[in-house]
């Protein structure tokens, strides 16, 4: 069976490593980027089935800018091919900027599979993680 590949995008060092260090203990191959730059190059260097995704980091809404360039509807996009991939986006937006996001009131304007607010217990990461990769 091919390993389920996961793309974690976050700027804070200590949450990628515990994500990483949760999922890999569930038998995922975990890849890694510190920025939205670096996501991307590495959406198309990986292909992978999920990314987690944060939104504060260089900017305070570069985890949206990207999910919009991952799920642009121009069939010609250089990312047009990853538009399927499952994303979860995990923030402490809600808490340092009392910004509330939910993908059912704002699923057009937030194109995400998921939202859940940092930190994030190790069993409810694992149950949003096959949850997505089983839709």
């Amino acid at each position: 069976m091919e390993e389920v590949k996961i793309l974690i995008v976050d700027d804070d060092p200590d949450i990628v490593e515990a994500l990483k260090m949760t999922l890999e203990a569930n038998h995922y191959k975990v890849h890694t980027a510190a920025n939205g730059t670096e996501g991307l190059k590495q959406v198309k260097a990986v292909n992978p089935d999920l990314i987690i995704l944060d939104v504060m980091m260089d900017t305070i809404t570069e985890g949206f800018q990207v999910s919009y360039q991952l799920r642009n509807p121009d069939p010609n996009s250089e990312y047009a091919k990853y538009s399927k991939i499952p994303i979860l986006m995990l923030t402490a937006i809600v808490e340092k900027k009392r910004m509330k996001f939910s993908t059912k009131a704002d699923g057009d304007f937030l194109p995400v599979d998921d939202f859940v607010e940092k930190p994030i217990r190790p069993q409810v990461l694992l149950e949003k993680v096959k949850k997505l990769l089983n839709k």
